[in-house]
């Protein structure tokens, strides 16, 4: 599996040094992901160049990289693990307390009777708490990212993400919540006793099958949302780049045949709001027998993934299988997202080169586009659960949002997930 790394490279300063590192980088068919100075001095510059390799790369590149005459490799710089040290996150107050009777205001003796008005009416809490802005991400460590069963202890800096980005693009107060179980029932029950503490439920990372019966009874038991979001956050943006790429392809959605290759949670909760979208005739592909009968109770049609290829306008990959779909499978004029991280199925520009009208990968098509404005939306307007309505309406926000010729706009951009917020409250509040 290819993950980040960070090389430090000393050159000599002056023309050519730093082009013939990148050079030996491209030969050994590495992509820099980002170029930064460190410092420079008596005539050399240590460069911190990033890259997605393997580690059976490193001593390989390493000596290629001190060949050369003018360049050496210090090391791997440690700026990933210094941006976690010490965690991502911190609870904080949102009042100052700089006197004695603020103090006996916000806690003890005056915080009594704001405890007895919410015990006399429930519904108080929203007003006086933080728990209309507060979500449980919770995860057990069996599906964390492209790495697989690795435990809940292991997720913790993925679940501390969720909650930066649910700070930093929605104002939410995300709290990661690890549970050290694997049996679904064991999930279900610890959620649901500790879910008074929160607005919403947003489950990560839970490994299928164990994630559909988990949401299912959580969604049936709480009278707040749960929405597990390998499924349906993934899917709110694979929608708005289907759609997207309809429209630059010149295919309309409603009309295309859609083949869905992967049906673990990312792909049935894919092809689920697409048939919830209007899609007629969805093929799907799995290795895994209840993956594809759950796939048939929902309308899809199983297939091999030869016939999917051959027949399909649209091909949407989550298989997290490198190289599963092959250049002379693609046809002409096809849209291909091929979404597993972080490496496609088919890498977009050899689909490109194969025929394909349009192809992306998962970096482009990523759910921190929608999580944050579906659960901001969904606390604003206080609803019990989320609806196709509200997921749809996100995915036709994140869609609009996008520049002409774009598949998707920029993740970082606070307006698109206010767009995104605001569909969805609207989306609740008209009760669709």
């Amino acid at each position: 599996m290819k993950i980040p790394e960070i090389l430090l490279v000393e050159a000599e300063h002056k023309p050519g040094s730093l082009a013939r590192v990148l050079t030996v980088i491209g030969e050994a068919g590495l992509v820099v992901e980002h170029l930064a100075t460190v410092s420079r001095s008596q005539g050399r510059t240590v460069w911190e160049i990033t890259l997605e390799m393997d580690e059976a790369d490193d001593q390989s590149l390493f000596d290629r990289i001190d060949a050369l005459p003018t360049a050496r490799v210090l090391g791997k710089s440690d700026r990933v693990f210094n941006r976690h040290r010490g965690g991502k996150i911190r609870t904080v107050s949102s009042m100052e307390i700089g006197s004695i009777q603020i103090l006996r205001d916000l806690y003890t003796p005056g915080v009594a009777r704001v405890c007895l008005a919410i015990q006399r009416d429930p519904s108080l809490a929203r007003q006086y708490t933080n728990l209309q802005n507060t979500v449980a991400i919770v995860t057990n460590g069996t599906a964390i990212l492209g790495l697989g069963d690795i435990g809940a202890l292991a997720g913790l800096p993925v679940m501390e993400g969720k909650a930066a980005l649910f700070a930093s693009l929605a104002g939410i107060s995300g709290v990661p919540i690890l549970i050290e179980a694997r049996e679904p029932a064991s999930v279900i029950e610890t959620v649901a006793a500790i879910a008074p503490s929160f607005g919403a439920i947003q489950l990560e990372d839970i490994g299928a099958p164990a994630c559909f019966e988990i949401e299912q009874a959580l969604v049936e038991r709480l009278d707040i949302p749960v929405l597990h979001d390998d499924q349906h956050g993934t899917a709110v943006v694979t929608l708005a780049a289907v759609r997207n790429a309809g429209r630059i392809a010149d295919q309309r959605l409603s009309s295309s045949v859609v083949g869905q290759i992967g049906l673990g949670a990312a792909g049935i909760g894919i092809a689920r709001l697409l048939r919830a979208r209007g899609v007629e005739r969805i093929l799907g592909a799995d290795l895994d027998p209840d993956a594809v009968a759950r796939f048939v109770a929902m309308g899809g049609e199983p297939l091999e993934l030869e016939r999917i290829m051959a027949e399909s306008d649209i091909v949407i990959a989550t298989t997290g299988v490198k190289g599963l779909i092959r250049p002379e499978q693609v046809r002409a004029g096809q849209i291909v997202l091929a979404l597993s991280n972080p490496e496609p199925e088919i890498e977009p520009r050899v689909a490109m080169a194969a025929g394909a009208a349009f192809a992306a990968d998962g970096q482009s098509v990523n759910n921190v586009l929608g999580f944050p404005g579906l659960f901001r939306g969904a606390l604003d307007a206080g609803a019990r659960r989320f609806t196709d309505a509200m997921l749809l309406a996100a995915a036709e926000a994140i869609g609009d949002c996008a520049d002409t010729g774009k598949l998707v706009p920029e993740s970082l951009d606070p307006a698109v997930h206010e767009a995104v917020a605001a569909a969805v409250r609207a989306a609740a509040e008209s009760g669709q």
